[in-house]
């Protein structure tokens, strides 16, 4: 690989940064670690049911493992090439690795220790996972009895136990796999001989035992434990586990030709990558370690002790137990009543008064039902559709093929570097092209991340578009547990502009003239820029400046500069950053008037929101508030198509202003506030406690509860914004 590309690799997310410092500025992958250091501390929430808190547990081992195979893997492809750029915070590639390994071994060793509790507590209430040592303790003659024939039957058969010597050379290991390694003797002889059985990927990591006690046993537990089926005459001397973490990033090739050839053969290559992490079994013995390092790890791969249990997102199949005494209160969403009031008719809803649609609390359902009647409505002619991320079982894809096979014109920008869905997105694309669906792929160079649908009716005679802007993906299973916006409107403005964005995709026509949208990489950052300087403006002369800001990351420099200025002008600025921020809040003579806090809990924040003052105290009616699909990274400025788009519509300006921020704000049940050192302080509820996910579970929405309700007095509860000052 060339040393450009690996200049251009840690994007996939951001550019390498040079001035600054860490004076001020956080590096981006200790900020990333710190994040989920916060998901991993809910494991150990006692206000969560136990079965949550392993569900956090396991969603930070799975983040941790995309974290070494795609940010890891870039800063060590640069490491390997000599790049010595600087991040941000003014850290060569060799000095970010030699600190995120530290900090990672660390998190790592956390999360072994949280299982370790999570798993007493769960025995205490009857749900056991037994490992190998234990098996003869707790279970029955019987008991062992129908797990030996399950292994017999059902796991034998799929085994390959493969001898390691001159004639048999270490086989390919895949990405996230996993092994036992045997050292074993053979009594006839007492001969000695290596063997490596690894598990296969569609292998369960755990078999339940029969029964209504709900008792689990690891897939490598059971091998080990009837390592005598699979190697008779031989007795075992050593036997422990491993696990290969590669790397998994996909680069574009400006000369690819093929865009889907390039990545349906890049996909097959993700899985042979260059290891990134060997991760050993703790007290493996040092005859097995060694020869692992040596086969697999030589000196590029980052190689760990990473405790008992390898692979902890694997955990997530045991949330799956029917305990419902051991989860979240069981939550279903609502149906705008509005949309209700219209006989379900989304077209009429919408053209009456602009909707905003708040998930999870409010069901994804409605944009399946948008979309739905758009396939069958025969005044539609056309609709235009983004996908990113769409699911594996998506309704979305099936409304699309039903519009384009009943004679409408249908056209779906699939964007193929959506990162770990390439594949399932290469079939969508293909089942959509069967259909009859115009398929697009957007820019080589871009990814297209902008959440659009575009629906044109024809209505007296004349042509009217219908549009939903999302916060997040078209996706059915995340919409479920991230909380996102949908927002529904039939203005021409913002028709007109949806048509000039897709033309910009598929055509490569230049957007002139945008009316409302903001469009990266065209010029997102500017307006950003500009919405900032009017409240500088504003609290140079005496007015109040204020700016509220909702995102998932805050990185990008030029924004973050910005930023320090307008604290610098005296702006009161609070931040509600979910995972990565750069920026260093209240520190003196730089970000004095900055606060920083991060929501992790229940559901997964995810809207993108930012609101300015517009010269008065937020929240206020005149606010300019806008919704968008971007954080606020180099990348979403200037490597991805997204969109923002400012709420004029009084209702739904209300929900999101008045509602959704503030409760964001105010919330101090799953609330943490970063310090200028880089730590993040959890809040302590005190005498006022407010969770914002249990308040929206329990509260309808302004713009989509409809007028019966009004009609009834139905209280919506004010939110008051308690400021931290």
């Amino acid at each position: 690989m060339t040393r450009s590309a690996h200049l251009a690799r840690l994007d996939a997310d951001d550019d390498p940064f040079e001035g600054g410092g860490s004076e001020r500025y956080f590096n981006r992958e200790l900020s990333w670690l710190a994040f989920n250091r916060r998901v991993l501390e809910e494991a150990c929430n006692p206000a969560h049911p136990l079965l949550e808190r392993l569900r956090f547990l396991s969603i930070s081992g799975s983040n941790l493992d995309e974290f070494f195979m795609v940010r890891v893997a870039g800063l060590k492809g640069q490491q390997l090439q000599d790049v010595e750029k600087q991040s941000q915070d003014g850290l060569t590639p060799s000095q970010q690795l030699s600190a995120l390994t530290e900090e990672a071994d660390a998190l790592l060793a956390s999360q072994q220790a949280v299982w370790r509790d999570i798993r007493h507590a769960l025995a205490d209430t009857g749900l056991q996972v037994l490992g190998s040592s234990k098996v003869d303790a707790v279970l029955s003659v019987d008991e062992i009895g129908w797990l030996e024939t399950h292994f017999r039957e059902q796991l034998f058969p799929i085994l390959t136990p493969q001898a390691l010597d001159p004639a048999h050379p270490f086989p390919f290991m895949p990405n996230k796999g996993m092994a036992v390694m045997f050292d074993l003797v053979r009594q006839s002889d007492k001969e000695p001989i290596r063997e490596l059985v690894m598990l296969p990927a569609g292998m369960p990591r755990f078999v339940r035992l029969p029964g209504e006690k709900a008792r689990y046993v690891a897939a490598e537990s059971i091998l080990k434990r009837f390592s005598n089926v699979l190697f008779p005459g031989y007795r075992v001397e050593g036997a422990a586990e491993f696990r290969v973490l590669r790397d998994s990033d996909i680069e574009i090739e400006e000369e690819a030709e093929d865009l889907v050839r390039y990545f349906a053969n890049a996909v097959k290559r993700r899985r042979r990558g260059r290891v990134i992490r060997l991760e050993l079994e703790t007290g493996m013995p040092e005859g097995l370690a060694s020869a692992l390092r040596d086969e697999l790890g030589g000196s590029d791969a980052l190689i760990t002790e990473s405790g008992t249990f390898l692979g902890i997102g694997d955990l997530e199949m045991l949330v799956d137990e029917d305990r419902p005494d051991l989860k979240f209160p069981p939550f279903t969403p609502r149906f705008p009543e509005r949309i209700r009031e219209f006989g379900g008719d989304c077209f009429a809803a919408i053209k009456a008064k602009d909707i905003v649609v708040h998930h999870p609390y409010e069901t994804f359902d409605v944009v399946l039902a948008f979309l739905k009647q758009a396939a069958n409505d025969p005044d539609v002619v056309a609709i235009k559709q983004t996908l990113y991320r769409a699911g594996k079982q998506s309704a979305v894809i099936n409304a699309l093929i039903a519009a384009a096979e009943a004679g409408k014109s249908v056209t779906a920008v699939v964007e193929l570097k959506a990162r770990f869905d390439e594949e399932q997105n290469l079939l969508w694309a293909s089942a959509l092209e069967r259909a009859g669906v115009q398929v697009v792929y957007g820019f080589i160079d871009w990814k297209t991340h902008a959440k659009v649908s575009m629906v044109v009716r024809r209505e007296a005679g004349q042509f009217r578009t219908y549009c939903h802007f999302g916060t997040g993906n078209y996706h059915p299973v995340t919409a479920k547990i991230y909380t996102d916006l949908s927002f529904f409107t039939a203005d021409p403005r913002v028709g007109r502009d949806a048509a000039r964005m897709f033309n910009y995709i598929t055509g490569y026509v230049e957007p002139e003239d945008m009316e409302l949208v903001v469009l990266s990489p065209r010029s997102l950052r500017d307006k950003l820029i500009a919405l900032i300087d009017a409240e500088i403006t504003h609290a140079r002369a005496g007015r109040q400046g204020s700016i509220w800001a909702k995102m998932n990351s805050l990185v990008d420099p030029a924004i973050i500069e910005k930023l320090y200025e307008a604290s610098g002008a005296g702006v009161e600025i609070d931040l509600i950053i979910r995972g990565i921020c750069c920026l260093r809040p209240k520190v003196p003579g730089m970000s004095d008037n900055i606060r920083v806090k991060s929501v992790i809990g229940r559901f997964l924040e995810h809207s993108r929101i930012a609101v300015f003052g517009n010269g008065a105290a937020l929240p206020n009616d005149d606010a300019v508030l806008t919704i968008s699909s971007a954080d606020w990274m180099p990348r979403n400025f200037d490597r991805r198509v997204e969109y923002m788009l400012p709420i004029e519509n009084g209702t739904v300006h209300d929900q999101i202003l008045d509602q959704v921020m503030v409760a964001n704000l105010i919330d101090n049940e799953q609330s943490w506030e970063l310090e200028p050192d880089g730590g993040y302080t959890r809040v302590t509820p005190g005498e006022r406690p407010f969770n914002l996910h249990r308040y929206f579970m329990t509260n309808p929405s302004l713009s989509g509860r409809g007028a019966a309700l009004d009609e009834e007095g139905a209280e919506v509860p004010t939110l008051s914004l308690r400021r931290r000052h």
